[in-house]
This record gives structure tokens, C-alpha cells and sequence, in this order.
């Protein structure tokens, strides 16, 4: 108890009664610090309390102002449509929604948005039949099978497709690509030709199906990208389990790692269908110029709504021009329609997904 100073002693005094806190203030003449003004226990850097609420504030306006700023963005390019397609389409004398014709430069102008939807739905869907299933195999692949050393390196020259100018996928696909594909429908008029899809006495070439080909070879890199993303973030515990109850390697990808991943693979498939709907210089160069609606691949034709405004722009009229634009509406309805579809259907799997996590 000797060892200890005195609490009694009086501080003043510098003596052997004066205590460690006070020992500073009596020896140095600086006086000590008062609780309140400590600085806190997580650091000398931590902002007061009311700095860190004026930075949350403000950090949750600017989000909040950049949130709405796409939706006004949106609502302008709506309005800017339909200010612009109104004058052409009191001008048409067809019906545009049902009329195949595209006369709009002629008086009375005549047009009609039924062939080039046709042929953008068309080739969009057929794009996904093709690019989907090859798209989710290297996806599970890369993520799941592919050893490290070699799924790293694929992962980058798969990612480097979707850096492609489309324009380059369209000049390949009109002088490489097209021959190849026009002996393939040789080949399947020949052997499949009573299917009224690969029917017709040609010529064949520049039709849906080289079309719908090089949209696959385009919105592929995009599926398996976010699809591989997707089937990595599957929680380990679900991949241990599975293969602890004996599951086969494949069994456990097909119950733990395929619905997990049912949503990012379903945003993911709603992405590259967005891009094959709104492609333009491509099919511009692969499609030859028609409107007409026909469920035959392999035969010259097709067309679509951007690869019509990309090659008709040029040479239109003020009221051909607004037809184009009114025709872009028409797109940019499907589009939106699309994207909300596929947000529905992500939010119906929203509730599994996190039961899983």
C-alpha cells in the first residue's frame, strides 16, 4: 500500500500525493483534458455525429435526385417521340399498327409498323433460342468445371466480344459469315424443306437466319458474363449440402446452383434480348430489305425496326421522318414493356433468393 500515492494528498502540493492525471497539470503547467472534449475512442479522424448526419443527407438527396433523373430522362425522350410521330401518323392513310406497307414519302403517305416488328421480334427471339442455352453451358463451365487457370483467360476473351463494334459483327457477317450460312439453308431446303420455316425456292443468303445469328454471336458475351457473375455468388454451404447428400456434381448445379441463380440468369437473358431488339448497323448490313411477315428463315428478306430507320433516314421527307420516329415509339414501347416484364419476374423470385442467402 506504501507503493500507491495518497488520493487525500493535496494536488497543489506536487508532492508524493499527486496523481498521474494531475501530475502533468502540476509538473507542466498544462491543464489536464476534460471528459467531454476527449476525442472519441474510434480515432482522431472520426466526424462528429452531425457532420456524418449532414454527409448521409446529403449523400442520400444526390442518389435520390440521380434516381429520378433517369426517369425524366425517359418521360423527355417519350414526349420528344410522340411530338414528333403525331404530324406523320394524322398524315397516313394505313393503319399503322396492322399495315405491312412502308410508303411514307408518297402522297398520301402509307405505312404501317406490322412487317418490321415481325422481323424484330422475330430475329430477337430466335437470336436468344440460340445464344441462351450455349451461353449458360460456359457460363457453368467457367464458374463450376473450368479449372482457374484456364476459366480466367476464357472469362476475358468471352468479355472482349461485347467490346466489338457492331458494325464489325455487320461487315462480318454480310462478307464471311453469309456464304456459309446460305450453303446451310441449301441444306435444310433440301433435307427439311416440307417445315414451312426452311421452305421456298431462294435465293437464300441475307435472311432471318443469318439475321438472328449474328444478333446471337452479339448478345452472347452479355448472358454468359452476368450469368457466370450469378452462379458464383451461389452460397457454398447450398453446393456443400448438395454434394454431402450424395448429389452428383451436375445434380448439385441443377438443385442448388441453377436456382439460386434463376433471377440474375433471367435479368441476364432480358439484357441481351434489350440489345437484340435495339440493334441497328448489324442487321442493317446482313438483312436484305423487304416488309413482309413470313415465318420462312432461310429465304432472302427480313427487316427490322432499327435496321429500317438506319437505312431509310437519309433519304426520307419530313413526314418519312416522322414515320421513323414513330416507329422508334413503337420500339421503345416494346423495349420498355420487356424490361418491366423481366422485373416482375425477378421480383416474384426475390422472396426464394433470399431464403437461400
Amino acid at each position: 500500500m506504501g507503493d500507491y500515492p495518497s488520493r487525500s494528498a493535496n494536488p497543489s502540493a506536487g508532492g508524493p500525493g499527486v496523481t498521474a492525471r494531475h501530475a502533468g497539470s502540476a509538473g507542466t503547467g498544462v491543464s489536464p483534458i476534460p471528459p467531454d472534449d476527449r476525442p472519441p475512442l474510434g480515432g482522431g479522424g472520426a466526424l462528429p455525429r452531425k457532420a456524418r448526419f449532414s454527409m448521409e443527407t446529403g449523400f442520400r438527396g444526390l442518389s435520390t435526385a440521380a434516381g429520378a433523373m433517369v426517369l425524366v430522362i425517359i418521360i423527355a425522350i417519350a414526349i420528344f417521340l410522340v411530338s414528333k410521330a403525331v404530324p406523320a401518323l394524322d398524315a397516313d392513310t394505313e393503319s399503322f399498327l396492322f399495315s405491312k406497307e412502308w410508303f411514307p414519302n408518297e402522297t398520301p403517305p402509307r405505312f404501317g409498323i406490322a412487317a418490321l416488328a415481325f422481323g424484330t421480334l422475330l430475329t430477337s427471339v430466335i437470336a436468344l433460342l440460340i445464344a441462351v442455352p450455349v451461353a449458360l453451358g460456359i457460363a457453368l463451365f467457367l464458374s463450376h468445371y473450368a479449372p482457374k487457370r484456364l476459366a480466367t483467360p476464357l472469362g476475358f476473351i468471352i468479355d472482349l466480344l461485347a467490346a466489338v463494334p457492331s458494325v464489325v459483327f455487320g461487315l462480318w457477317g454480310r462478307d464471311v459469315f453469309s456464304q456459309p450460312v446460305a450453303d446451310f439453308s441449301v441444306w435444310l431446303n433440301k433435307y427439311f424443306g416440307w417445315l414451312p420455316i426452311f421452305g421456298g425456292d431462294g435465293p437464300f443468303g441475307r435472311s432471318i437466319l443469318l439475321g438472328s445469328l449474328v444478333l446471337a454471336i452479339m448478345v452472347l458475351p452479355i448472358v454468359t458474363s452476368l450469368s457466370r457473375e450469378v452462379f458464383q455468388q451461389t452460397p457454398a454451404m447450398n453446393e456443400e449440402a448438395a454434394l454431402a447428400l450424395g448429389a452428383t456434381k451436375w445434380e448439385m448445379v441443377r438443385t442448388a446452383v441453377l436456382p439460386y441463380g434463376k433471377p440474375g440468369v433471367i435479368a441476364a437473358v432480358m439484357l441481351g434480348l434489350g440489345r437484340a431488339l435495339g440493334e441497328t448497323i448489324a442487321l442493317a448490313l446482313v438483312l436484305s430489305t423487304s416488309f413482309s411477315i413470313s415465318f420462312n428463315l432461310i429465304q432472302s428478306g427480313g427487316n427490322s425496326i432499327a435496321a429500317n430507320i438506319a437505312n431509310t433516314f437519309g433519304e426520307a421527307t419530313p413526314t418519312g421522318r416522322g414515320a421513323l420516329i414513330a416507329s422508334g415509339l413503337v420500339l421503345f414501347a416494346i423495349t420498355l414493356v420487356v424490361n418491366m416484364a423481366a422485373r416482375a419476374i425477378i421480383y416474384r423470385r426475390r422472396e426464394f433468393r433470399d431464403s437461400a442467402a
